[in-house]
């Protein structure tokens, strides 16, 4: 069983591809938690980010409430929520009303917003990167305050609370807020300051230098580092045809991937725990239809997680 550098147990995520049925997204969910992963994550977008739009694309929170109520023991939450979709109060009553549903299972994924197709079609303004940094960090400030107080009041430039209440309160003692995103100069503080968890896409190389500038946010503002779970996302391209993995590793350098036989993928995966990564999270984005993902699924919760 893989353990990290604090020798705490790593946990291992699966995160199915949005454009599948929700038919076929449920049994994917119910067999990875009976197979003895820990987590379940789901993108929260309304469309392709592709030239062409018109590919099934489920609403992430109704999903995640159906899941949910599905599958009794996954940890689940979106990767990531665009804090620019919903107001931090509505998406906050939201993750609570799961969070009971799930009987205090949730993590709420929250990131600044970038897929710009979506707000253009929606008529949701999308403005600046800075404004949208903004407004997360706003966001995050709110959801906090509305998680834990009796009343609220906010006076942000974005958002505004005027005594208001959030009933019932999260059944966790603290519901987990996970910012996800890697921009050095403002999101990892958006994250030292306000985050429980945090993700990025990387490599091992990757991880060990944004938590490197992760912690110096944490310093600067005087919070203690460990304070924050860590979670990596990769490509996983895992074979023992020698062929299949050469064309992985010609065709793979746009995403961070994990690429090899399970042995190698194993060595990889270790080297994320040694980094200080809490959780790696797995999409099925590569993994192929549906007998061969199953295969591969299974093969690296056991041989690679050691379940």
């Amino acid at each position: 069983m893989l353990t990290g550098a604090m020798g705490e147990r790593m946990r291992f995520s699966f995160w199915p591809n949005p454009s599948q049925p929700y038919t076929e997204v449920k049994q994917l969910a119910q067999h990875v938690e009976q197979t003895g992963w820990d987590g379940f994550w789901y993108a929260d977008h309304f469309m392709p980010n592709a030239a062409d739009t018109h590919a099934p694309w489920p609403e992430a929170w109704i999903t995640l409430a159906a899941i949910g109520a599905e599958v009794p023991r996954l940890r689940i939450g979106t990767l990531v929520t665009g804090n620019t979709y919903r107001h931090p109060a509505i998406l906050a009553k939201m993750a609570v009303t799961l969070d009971h549903i799930t009987q205090g299972r949730v993590v709420l994924g929250l990131g600044s917003g970038w897929q710009e197709n979506e707000h253009q079609q929606y008529g949701i303004e999308f403005g600046r990167v800075g404004d949208r940094l903004e407004k997360l960090d706003e966001a995050c400030q709110a959801i906090k305050m509305l998680f834990t107080q009796h009343t609220s009041n906010f006076a942000g430039k974005h958002y505004q609370l005027e005594n208001a209440t959030l009933e019932p309160k999260p059944l966790q003692t603290a519901l987990p807020i996970l910012i996800g995103g890697g921009g050095e100069q403002v999101t990892l503080r958006i994250t030292a300051a306000h985050a429980d968890e945090w993700n990025v896409w990387g490599t091992v190389e990757t991880l060990q230098h944004k938590m490197r500038v992760l912690d110096q946010h944490c310093a600067d503002l005087g919070r203690d580092p460990k304070s924050i779970q860590r979670s990596a996302v990769a490509l996983l391209f895992m074979s023992e045809d020698e062929k299949t993995l050469q064309q992985a590793r010609a065709s793979a350098a746009q995403r961070p991937s994990i690429i090899g036989t399970p042995d190698e993928v194993k060595d990889v995966v270790q080297g994320y725990a040694d980094a200080g990564v809490d959780e790696l999270i797995v999409p099925d984005f590569t993994l192929g239809p549906r007998t061969a993902k199953l295969k591969t699924l299974d093969t690296f919760i056991q041989h690679v997680a050691g379940r």
